[in-house]
């Protein structure tokens, strides 16, 4: 008969049982224990922890000494794509009453632009024949610089300014200067802001 079916002891054989269970236990435990160290579950290559800078959001400061347009505006404008006109509000005045003098930008860019277009670099010329006559510039006063976003094919109007009639000097202008003549007199607006010159002068008659 055999000894591991019929434990033979002077102890109960359900001892002798609990004893061989144990035993097993521990056996089956060593060999777990064997199978995780070779095995090591969980310890397979690491994935390298990514060395990829982030992209900096900081907008970087230009060195070449040129000024960046706020956010949403376009680039300078190229001049070249760039019109001024000359305008009146009529073209012949009665007597008493004064000529209105502006202007009109536009690109021919296909997309907005910035460009240079303060009081300070703004000038209203009229002529006579070869003679000027008045000019913004001689009595100016307070002039600002500013720039302008002109979007492609959209006119900008400058500022209008009223011409009282008379000469300038561009010695002076502490005293009122001589009035011009009048009765059917014609005469001729330029426009000139920074580099730019309209393409034509914009004529008028006083009366």
């Amino acid at each position: 008969m055999s000894t591991f079916k019929n434990p033979v002891g002077p102890q109960p054989s359900s001892v002798y049982w609990r004893r061989r269970l144990l035993v097993g236990l521990g056996v089956l435990a060593v060999i777990v224990v064997i199978i995780l160290i070779v095995v090591r579950p969980g310890s397979g290559t690491p994935t390298p922890a990514s060395t990829k800078t982030p992209a900096s959001t900081t907008e970087e400061t230009p060195t070449d000494g040129a000024t960046t347009p706020p956010a949403g505006e376009g680039s300078a404008c190229d001049l070249s794509k760039v019109t001024l006109e000359a305008n009146t509000d009529g073209t012949s005045y009665d007597p008493g009453v004064n000529p209105k003098l502006s202007f009109s930008l536009k690109s021919l860019m296909t997309e907005p632009c910035t460009i240079a277009a303060g009081s300070d670099l703004q000038e209203y010329i009229i002529t006579s024949g070869d003679e000027v006559i008045w000019s913004s510039k001689d009595c100016q006063v307070d002039a600002v610089a500013a720039e302008i976003e002109l979007k492609p094919g959209v006119p900008f109007g400058g500022p209008q300014l009223e011409w009282n009639r008379t000469r300038t000097n561009p010695d002076g202008c502490e005293t009122p200067g001589e009035t011009v003549v009048a009765d059917g007199a014609s005469y001729h607006l330029e426009v000139k802001v920074g580099e730019l010159t309209s393409k034509s002068t914009k004529q008028f008659l006083l009366y």
